[in-house]
């Protein structure tokens, strides 16, 4: 198993795990390639999550969030319906139109608080919908453009659906609750009842008279407390179902529209793309500027002083030109191993499977290439999966100290319409994420093109690195 992490300017892109023998994602929490190696894994629990939910922090926030709900959601609901009335009133007048833009401008304020409880509470991750911005400054165009704004009447919907839902869930979260803690701990305070109740114990029937049936007896006491047990763990999981409906309305509703966030999202990549295109011709052209046009200028020169030498003395002259011709074939192969970094011969001409093994011999680390593939995808695609295996391949041989590997695999196979690739080296892993080193903007290269990046380095080992890029012909 490996975990990733999307790799998007969302931050909270859930993180997964993907299991190759399914082909299939399951949810764990992961960690994404951000410097060399992923992180170690999370800590084990000895308890079952159905008998540990009651005490962890996320119900407890959870219920906090339902009970806080119900007087601010109070408060949005008389806010919008009494603002929403008066500027249906006022729309007979020219008034009602500000009044209205100023009810749901009120309603986007609610939705600042209400995506901030949230994050803290829920532990919900979204963007900031955009801003309202008129084309031009003034009242006038604001208004016009609070009007048109969706993102604002999405606003006002929650306002006005939240209030009976929050409710209901404080109603239902604090009765499941109250009644299972108290009935939990009723070994514990069933001693206040005779004594200042006048009664034995909690009244299951009573006429009123002292005559009834009551909890008293020790076995009723310890079946009323594991009573109270089975609604501790019940109310827990009904109050994160409650907080799983508030985190969709919050997310539905006050975050921005999947088509702004993909558009914002495909602007940032776009911006990526064209910085990665800009530092590789800075690195092509440093690379020619040190490298090759250094080494024929100087060649330029031995030629020419060989020239000047001939006619003097021939044996000298024919010394500087068997240098010379040294330097020739070093600038060739230079400029051979530069034309490889833009785009490699063998990869157009034989596909993937030729061009990584090709990679895979001049590893530093000894490694085993296994290409199962129908067909060829698009060229960028394949080019994208050339260079990503080649900077973890680097990656892998650069800290072949530190974590001691040996020998490494890669795997590629097609899953669906997803091209897979997997690196795996026998190292002892768990390496910390903040670590320096790794390849640089490989997330961001990959986010490009909506690929997923997964890593999994437990203490011990082995490190895996899991990439999937889409399919494309």
């Amino acid at each position: 198993m490996a975990t990733d992490t999307h790799l998007n300017g969302y931050d909270g892109r859930y993180d997964r795990t993907y299991d190759r023998k399914d082909g299939e994602y399951a949810g764990n929490r992961g960690d994404s390639y951000g410097g060399g190696y992923g992180a170690a894994r999370g800590r084990r629990h000895v308890l079952p999550p159905a008998l540990r939910a009651p005490v962890e922090g996320r119900t407890w926030r959870a219920f906090g969030h339902l009970l806080l709900s119900l007087p601010i959601s109070v408060l949005m609901f008389v806010y919008a319906v009494t603002m929403f009335s008066l500027a249906a009133g006022l729309l007979v007048t020219f008034l009602g139109v500000p009044v209205l833009a100023a009810a749901l401008a009120g309603c986007r304020g609610f939705g600042v608080l209400e995506r901030a409880r949230g994050r803290a509470l829920l532990g919900l991750r979204m963007t900031e919908p955009a801003p309202v911005r008129g084309r031009k400054s003034g009242l006038l165009p604001w208004v016009g453009a609070v009007l048109k704004s969706g993102v604002s009447w999405r606003h006002l919907l929650y306002a006005v659906l939240h209030m009976p839902w929050a409710v209901f869930a404080f109603v239902v979260s604090l009765t499941l609750s109250a009644a299972g803690w108290s009935l939990l701990l009723y070994p514990l305070w069933q001693w206040v009842l005779p004594r200042y109740l006048g009664q034995d114990g909690i009244a299951l029937y009573s006429d009123g008279r002292g005559n009834g049936l009551f909890l008293d007896t020790p076995f009723e006491i310890a079946a009323t407390s594991a009573i109270g047990l089975v609604l501790v763990l019940l109310s827990s999981w009904v109050i994160r179902g409650l907080a799983s409906v508030d985190r969709l309305l919050i997310a539905g509703l006050l975050g921005p529209s999947p088509l702004a966030a993909r558009v914002s999202e495909l602007e940032s990549d776009r911006g990526v793309v064209v910085d990665t295109a800009a530092a590789d011709l800075r690195r092509i052209e440093r690379e020619l500027h040190d490298g090759a046009q250094a080494r024929l200028a100087a060649l330029a020169v031995d030629l020419g002083q060989a020239k000047e030498k001939l006619p003097t003395d021939p044996e000298a002259a024919a010394r500087m030109v068997d240098e010379a011709h040294g330097e020739v074939k070093t600038a060739l192969r230079e400029l051979r191993d530069l034309a490889r970094g833009i785009h490699p011969a063998v990869l157009t001409d034989r596909g993937l499977d030729a061009a990584l093994s090709a990679v895979a011999s001049r590893s530093v680390v000894p490694v085993a290439v296994e290409v199962e593939l129908p067909s060829r995808p698009a060229p960028a695609i394949e080019g994208i999966a050339y260079f990503t295996v080649c900077e973890l391949l680097r990656d892998i041989g650069e800290r072949a100290r530190v974590t001691r590997a040996t020998r490494a695999t890669v795997d590629v196979w097609r899953a669906s319409d997803r091209l897979m690739l997997q690196v795996t080296d026998d190292g002892r892993g768990g390496a910390d994420r903040t670590a320096t080193g790794g390849p640089t903007g490989l997330a961001e290269r990959l986010d490009a093109v909506d690929g997923i990046l997964v890593t999994d380095s437990p203490a011990g080992g082995p490190t895996t690195v899991t990439v999937e890029l889409p399919w494309r012909t």
